[in-house]
């Protein structure tokens, strides 16, 4: 089981850690949403459960569910600036095996 972060992704969580001054690292999970089953969740890592997996990639903790390691299993968590207004989280998943029109939701 893994969880990558880029050198951008770790770059930027870490900035933002730093802004909020507080936080283990970066939460990542999916929940069922949108036409094709799945949408991805981010947030920040507060506390970590029993009910958690840590991985550590360029110094920064990822902390992922259990329940959706299987879904995230082998993620590359990249992060893009195209623009000023477009910017955020890119998802290189292995396990997914469509995605909606939108690019909003996917399927396992």
């Amino acid at each position: 089981m893994s969880i990558e972060l880029t050198e951008n992704a770790a770059r930027h969580v870490q900035t933002m850690l730093e802004k909020r001054g507080h936080g283990l690292g970066l939460r990542l999970g999916v929940r069922q949403s949108g036409c094709s089953g799945f949408a991805y969740v981010v947030d920040y890592a507060d506390k970590i459960t029993e009910n958690d997996v840590v991985f550590e990639t360029r110094s920064i903790k990822v902390v992922v569910d259990k329940a959706s390691l299987p879904s995230l299993d082998g993620t590359q968590v990249d992060y893009a600036t195209n623009s000023v207004l477009n910017q955020g989280f890119d998802f290189h998943n292995p396990q997914v095996q469509s995605m909606c029109g939108c690019g909003e939701s996917f399927s396992v």
